[in-house]
């Protein structure tokens, strides 16, 4: 199959299927110079027609603290007390600019994924008079 832009779901399925092909080639072999190029244009493709939103910030810190083996105690020295951990991981409290950059320096989550803001929203209280 000849190398070209990637423009029709037709195209993409056969570009899979030459990456497929060309999984087990070996190192620096012509093939795995090819199944770089096929990877790339199917790439290419896919952020294109099937892009991934940023996800949640709430769920983006949940999920790297399970893979660090954390617990929310251990996120007090980035948000200054248990209780605001508590709110921000409960959607009661937004993160600040305080949190973002420590959880970025510190737990190396990326700064664009935290400033998103959350589709769950926050549910804060209304006080009513």
């Amino acid at each position: 199959m000849k190398f070209k832009t990637i423009k029709t779901d037709e195209e993409y399925e056969s570009a899979l299927t030459q990456v497929e092909m060309l999984l087990d080639a070996a190192p620096e072999s012509r093939e795995e110079e090819e199944l770089n190029l096929w990877s790339l244009l199917v790439e290419q493709y896919e952020r294109e027609h099937y892009p991934i939103d940023a996800p949640d910030p709430i769920e983006a810190i949940k999920f790297r603290m399970d893979q660090l083996g954390l617990k929310q105690k251990d996120l007090t020295v980035y948000f200054s007390s248990k209780s605001k951990v508590s709110e921000v991981l409960n959607y009661k409290r937004p993160l600040s600019l305080t949190m973002i950059r420590n959880l970025n320096r510190h737990l190396g989550i990326p700064a664009e994924v935290l400033v998103k803001e959350s589709p769950n929203r926050y549910k804060v209280a209304v006080k009513r008079d």
